[in-house]
């Protein structure tokens, strides 16, 4: 009634702006009867305010006058069981959120209106509220700054003893939906970023600072579930477990990306507090137990997963306290002449340190235990270890490093890797390592990637690293470990059964990033290993050959050339730490079953990329670099009708001079006279049946084609699933053809993990063909295996070349005396 009145005013006059606020005022209760009615008012106040900010600065003073602020809380107040608080709250979100001027902002801020909004008694159960609440939450903190941010804040002697933005939102941070996660961090970080020293003591002292426990603890349970999938028993890599591992360690990666937002603040207390709490809550119940330095306090998740969170965190938040207190435990059993020296210089640092010098103390403490441990059972005889630089070798990191298990192998050394290659490593492990002298940080650095890189190698050479003495490491600590690390990767590599070639060409990665750092020559025994493990892949590939893809294996080593060669080079700090748990869950070797023409498929594409990774292994141990993408040239001239035949397509016109006539039943076509027709030329090869043309003696119109490389035959008898052809007693005339119809490109079958066997796969296509004698059905057998051996012989011959060019038995002489 009320729009109908002032219908012929302007909407956004301000005699409508005053007359709406005196509407809502006359409203003493708000229920079901009155509810739209006050939605309107709400709706169109904040309309004309946002209109006035821009355009009229009497509507933003009438505003003011008219204390309108003062009457949404009064709304809030007087509802019963309206649902107001929901629309009420969703306008005010737009109103501050439209406001532009800092004197509108100011003011709405003020007279702790907003904070008794905030602080007002929500019911969220059951409802919807919760988004619209925490909308609002935001939309306040996105005009905070360090002028307005006092007025949100209550403050005794220089102390803020309340803050209700950050307090009310803190409620929400275990919420389910991710919107309000999201919302959550936002708002947060924008109270982080303003720089408001007494905000900052607030919310890095208790009870605030708890927060930052419970994300870190809500963290640990993430990494919990996260483990529960990798761990698993299904031995099928299925897409939707790999779908849910994906969600979770999704969910971790935002964590841990948050955990970096707040550290870039750079206010050192809030630093302080998420540091400590990551590492004593996370990083320390992970590594400690994982490298066996210390028994498990209740948190445990298996070593790949703990090797994941780790890697990931360094990758992700990084930092110097974290990176160094991360060397410093998984350098520590290796590093006891330094540690002592370590300390001392830690202590003097300016640096707040102590939670690293405690966990320095707890695990000699262990050390002690576990050495006394150690004598009693060699007392007993229980254990015999005459070197303990053996039994060292195969402690800590090195336990994984040299794991039977390919994804602990894989993710220890990425681990290993991430930390050589950090530029925060600092003081303690400087201390630990013996390089706090040197005053280059270039240097510096360089000298750090050595040094762990050379925790897998036999000893350092004191003409580039100095001594070993200097470094603090016992000489023969690590002796035997490079190589052993080398022989390691290759044995994954010329594992039997075969690995699937994403694992392989993850270790194809390793192997090139350890190549590049040109410490050891490579021994006879590794050559060998290299040799074995090449020979496999080419006997694989010529094995393919054989089988029903031989025509594609052309067109997917070009496909597959530059896919190898883009990981083979990827960066370091583009590398997930994600393929760990992929590998994990991908277990299965590429060898299966080959009946369905999609495993074939999948089984050839492995095939072929394993292949070529060994090339450019081979190129690179050889001669220090890949190969470039070879050029394989396939033009083939032939005659005029297999030029005819091999464009052929459905419904086109071919000749039949060379067809063998033979009869076809279609399910909704009856029995057909045709001509069936193999041809090859070049990487091309078809059977075409084809219909004689009505009115051209010699022609035939195409009514279906399948590929020569995916046939297999049989001469029909009583056992249909017989390989290889027989003529039967009864119908020595029927051919029975099996059509290989899945087709890769059409349904894109670009898998991210290892082969994927579906369930749900289409199954291959049949033809049985009826001649008119056993003669004639006999002749067009042949005819087909002549046709595809003269398909196959063409692609033969284009990859011999490339066969005979990296034959791996002269590897030994080519290398000449290359550094590894």
């Amino acid at each position: 009634m009320w729009r109908t009145v002032w219908r012929s005013i302007d909407r956004f006059s301000l005699q409508h702006f005053k007359y709406v606020i005196n509407e809502l005022r006359k409203i003493k209760v708000v229920d079901q009867h009155n509810r739209e009615l006050v939605i309107d008012l709400l709706q169109t106040i904040v309309e004309i305010v946002t209109y006035g900010d821009r355009q009229d600065p009497f509507i933003f003073e009438c505003f003011m006058e008219y204390q309108v602020l003062a009457e949404f809380v009064r709304i809030l107040k007087i509802s019963r069981n309206s649902k107001i608080e929901a629309p009420l709250l969703q306008y005010l979100s737009i109103m501050i959120q439209n406001m532009g001027s800092e004197h509108a902002i100011y003011y709405c801020l003020s007279n702790d209106y907003i904070n008794t909004i905030i602080a007002h008694q929500y019911d969220f159960d059951g409802g919807d509220l919760a988004p619209y609440y925490v909308s609002f939450l935001r939309a306040v903190s996105g005009k905070i700054n360090r002028d307005t941010l006092c007025l949100l804040v209550r403050v005794n002697r220089d102390v803020v003893t309340s803050f209700p933005l950050y307090t009310e939102i803190l409620k929400f941070a275990q919420h389910g939906e991710k919107m309000i996660q999201t919302a959550v961090h936002a708002l947060t970080l924008n109270i982080f970023n303003v720089s408001d020293d007494m905000v900052y003591q607030f919310v890095t002292s208790p009870p605030a600072s708890q927060y930052f426990s419970d994300l870190v603890y809500s963290l640990r349970e993430k990494c919990l579930r996260l483990d529960v999938l990798v761990q698993a028993t299904d031995e099928t890599c299925t897409k939707q477990r790999r779908k849910e591992i994906l969600l979770e360690s999704d969910e971790i990666v935002d964590d841990l990306y948050y955990f970096k937002d707040i550290l870039s603040v750079g206010e050192p207390r809030l630093s302080k507090v998420v540091t400590q709490d990551l590492l004593n809550l996370l990083v320390f119940p992970i590594l400690i137990p994982l490298l066996q330095l210390r028994q498990s306090n209740g948190f445990y998740v298996s070593a790949v997963t703990s090797l994941y969170i780790v890697s990931y965190l360094l990758v992700v938040v990084g930092g110097k306290n974290i990176v160094n207190a991360v060397a410093g435990v998984i350098l520590y059993p290796y590093m006891t002449p330094r540690r002592d020296a370590a300390k001392e210089e830690i202590t003097n640092s300016s640096s707040d340190t102590h939670f690293f010098l405690n966990l320095l103390r707890d695990m000699e403490i262990m050390e002690i235990v576990g050495s006394e441990s150690q004598k009693d059972e060699n007392i007993n005889g229980n254990h015999i270890c005459g070197n303990d630089d053996v039994r060292l070798e195969r402690n800590g990191i090195l336990m994984y490093v040299f794991s039977d298990n390919h994804s602990l192998l894989l993710a220890s050394l990425l681990l290993l890797l991430i930390l050589a290659e950090s530029k925060d490593l600092d003081y303690t492990s400087d201390s630990m390592i013996g390089l706090s002298d040197i005053q280059d940080p270039m240097c510096r650095q360089c000298q750090r990637k050595a040094f762990i890189i050379n925790y897998m190698h036999s000893g350092f050479s004191s003409q580039n690293y100095g001594t070993s003495a200097s470094l603090g490491v016992n000489d023969n600590v690590f002796v035997r470990v490079m190589p052993q690390v080398f022989y390691a990767l290759l044995n994954v590599l010329a594992s039997q059964p075969p690995l699937c070639a994403l694992i392989q060409w993850h270790t194809g990665w390793f192997m090139r990033k350890l190549l590049n750092f040109q410490v050891m020559t490579l021994g006879e025994q590794h050559l060998h290993l290299f040799n074995t493990s090449y020979q496999q892949s080419c006997e694989r590939l010529q094995k393919e050959l054989d089988g029903c893809w031989f025509d594609c294996i052309l067109d997917t080593m070009k496909d597959e050339w530059e896919n190898c060669e883009t990981a083979l080079k990827e960066p370091l700090k583009s590398k997930s730490p994600s393929f760990a748990l992929e590998l994990a869950v991908c277990k299965q070797s590429t060898d299966g079953n080959t009946n369905s023409s999609d495993t074939a498929w999948e089984i050839m594409v492995d095939v072929v990329k394993v292949f070529i990774l060994h090339l450019q292994l081979k190129a690179l141990i050889s001669k220090g670099e890949l190969l470039e993408k070879p050029l394989l040239d396939s033009a083939d001239s032939g005659t005029s009708n297999s030029l005819d035949i091999a464009s052929a397509s459905f419904g086109s016109d071919v000749y039949l001079g060379s067809g063998i006539p033979c009869r076809i039943a279609f399910s909704n076509a009856g029995i057909r006279d045709i001509y069936m027709i193999p041809a090859a030329r070049g990487l091309s090869g078809k059977v075409i049946l084809a219909e004689k043309h009505p009115f051209r003696s010699q022609r035939g119109v195409v009514i279906a084609i399948a590929p020569l490389a995916g046939l297999r035959m049989q001469l029909i008898s009583t056992t249909l699933h017989l390989k290889q052809p027989t003529i039967d007693e009864d119908h020595p005339t029927w051919l029975h053809l099996w059509i290989r119809e899945f087709d890769p490109r059409s349904k894109a079958r670009k898998s991210r993990g290892c082969n994927l066997h579906v369930s749900n796969s289409a199954l291959d296509g049949r033809w049985t063909l009826g001649f008119p004698s056993a003669k004639g059905c006999e002749i067009a057998r042949l005819l087909i295996l002549e046709e595809t051996y003269k398909q196959r012989s063409f692609i033969k011959s284009l990859l011999a070349p490339l066969l005979q060019k990296n034959d791996p038995g002269n590897l030994c002489n080519e290398q000449d005396g290359r550094k590894l």
